[in-house]
């Protein structure tokens, strides 16, 4: 059960872009079609998932054994960034639209600083293994969740009568908002 709270968390309460503010160039960014951002949060959540398993490795058998805590970020960053490479290879090997389509911001993952703020919150919380794998999933569903949703409603605001000041990325901040408020209503849930 308390796996499901883990999940529950990451994705609803303590969403990574839409209540920790975390990730939100790529939100921005991706989510102009539904296509492009599942495309993108599906690369995300992979890299979230593999890099739980291997930032807790490299931190529980190589920075803390060897007094090395303090290279944790760059360690990170280097790891993220092997993940994201890997990915990136998949994705012009086997879907070369979608890695067309995602553009500058596969590469971005590296830096997107909702995978490294994961991989350190998922230190902090001491979390075990599984544990960090399954906060791994579920932040990365939660990523996956905020950009659709976005990109859902950007899809159906090109045919609504949006004021001139407000056309394109404004009123996508606007949304964003918005769907953060929304989920400010999951606090206490878990």
């Amino acid at each position: 059960m308390e796996l499901f709270y883990i999940f529950i968390g990451a994705v609803f309460v303590n969403n990574f872009v839409l209540v920790r503010f975390l990730g939100i160039c790529p939100f921005m960014g991706v989510s102009k079609q539904t296509e492009t951002a599942l495309g993108m949060g599906l690369a995300t959540t992979f890299v979230m998932v593999v890099s739980a398993a291997l930032t807790w490795l490299l931190q529980w058998f190589v920075l803390e054994p060897f007094g090395l805590p303090f290279l944790q970020t760059p360690v990170f960053i280097l790891s993220i960034a092997s993940m994201v490479q890997l990915v990136e290879m998949f994705l012009n090997k086997t879907s070369p639209g979608l890695h067309r389509a995602l553009g500058i911001y596969l590469p971005l993952i590296t830096t997107n600083c909702a995978v490294l703020g994961f991989s350190l919150i998922a230190v902090q919380g001491a979390y075990s293994f599984i544990q960090s794998i399954i906060f791994g999933l579920g932040a990365g569903v939660g990523f996956t969740l905020a950009l659709m949703l976005l990109a859902g409603i950007r899809e159906e605001m090109q045919f609504a009568d949006v004021p001139e000041p407000l056309k394109g990325i404004g009123i996508a901040f606007v949304i964003a908002g918005l769907l953060s408020l929304a989920f400010s209503g999951f606090s206490g849930l878990v």
